[in-house]
């Protein structure tokens, strides 16, 4: 019998806290392109309880991709509660999730765009210590995305912006972290490793720190949904002239701000005993059936060295036309192929343009 291994597919989406899911969707798809919706679901996060103050909470939460590819968006609404904001502005290395990576293939047009818009700008068009082109904006709920150059397109959209190309995370050991990715996700290729001040980065709070500042990508890219996530990367970043904060600190998961990454993986069970053996055993645990909306796997999370949350889901089942209840089931597939792109292309029947949220 052939041995199992844990496979990382990609990132699969973002969690991220706002105010109001619709107004932000409404945004999202019609200025950054996610007009994908996966599902849309109301219920109660009721495995969470650690980081819900120990009890259920109601939420809202839609999953939104961006059929130039990339990983999405998971916007979260709490309900029936009231949403904190963080007590100050979260800054470059505090723990936690500080900026959203997005990817795009024309970044001059990407922030022609923006400009056109109205968004928020926090820099120009600059050259990253990695050799990328890249700039920043702010949503309406001073959550901050990076815009960066990259060639993959997965389906062409007339949107200059593509999906989730990675993220940026504030880190107290540099080293420590650097192992936890490499061998819990495989980001095992370490594109740049600087220590300094940086012009780069433009307003971003923080930007004007002493920081180190290190770059992982993963060398290999394998699994159903690997051709629509591409490849990804993740910023460390430990800052040397704050006191850093957790970003969630006197907060509950779902507040304002990213909640969580979610890899999209194959093999739940080993990724599992992995994590154990690393010290970072699951901290939630959905078992092997949850439905979200008419979407349904397996999900898990841990915390990185710091308690930044990482999420994991091995999806079963996608819906592509609810009306016709047509979905792609990935059970008893061959776990490190991609599915076939006429099947992977039907996303596109799920988008939904931004005047009719």
């Amino acid at each position: 019998m052939e041995q199992k291994e844990k496979i990382i597919c990609g990132i699969q989406q973002v969690g991220i806290g706002v105010t109001d899911v619709s107004e932000s969707w409404r945004w999202y798809n019609k200025l950054l392109g996610f007009d994908l919706k996966v599902f849309d679901d109301e219920g109660v996060a009721e495995l969470m309880l650690p980081y819900t103050g120990g009890k259920p909470q109601p939420r809202r939460a839609i999953l939104a991709l961006n059929p130039m590819g990339g990983g999405g968006l998971e916007i979260w609404q709490p309900k029936g509660r009231e949403i904190r904001y963080p007590d100050d502005e979260v800054r470059l290395g505090d723990y936690g999730i500080c900026v959203c990576k997005l990817k795009t293939n024309n970044i001059e047009k990407a922030y022609e765009t923006a400009q056109k818009n109205g968004i928020k700008l926090l820099s120009t068009i600059t050259n990253s210590p990695f050799g990328q082109k890249h700039f920043f904006i702010k949503d309406k709920d001073n959550n901050v995305f990076e815009f960066e150059s990259t060639d993959f397109v997965f389906i062409k959209a007339g949107m200059p912006s593509g999906g989730v190309n990675g993220v940026t995370i504030g880190v107290s050991d540099m080293d420590k972290s650097i192992e936890f990715y490499k061998n819990l996700l495989d980001y095992d290729i370490v594109v740049g490793d600087y220590t300094g001040i940086f012009d780069d980065m433009g307003e971003v709070c923080g930007a004007n720190n002493k920081m180190r500042r290190v770059l992982l990508r993963r060398s290999k890219t394998i699994g159903p949904l690997c051709e629509v996530l591409g490849d990804s990367q993740i910023e460390l970043i430990q800052n040397f002239d704050i006191e850093p904060r957790k970003i969630f600190a006197n907060r509950y998961w779902g507040d304002i701000g990213y909640i969580h990454v979610c890899f999209d993986i194959r093999n739940m069970d080993m990724l599992k005993k992995k994590a154990e053996e690393m010290g970072h055993p699951f901290v939630c645990d959905s078992g092997d059936k949850f439905d979200m909306g008419e979407a349904n796997g397996h999900f898990s999370y841990v915390e990185d060295p710091d308690g930044t949350l990482i999420e994991f889901v091995e999806t079963h089942k996608i819906p592509i036309i609810k009306k016709l209840g047509i979905s792609i089931n990935l059970n008893d597939r061959d776990n490190t192929k991609p599915l076939p792109r006429f099947i992977t292309q039907a996303f596109r029947f799920m988008r939904v343009s931004s005047d009719k949220i």
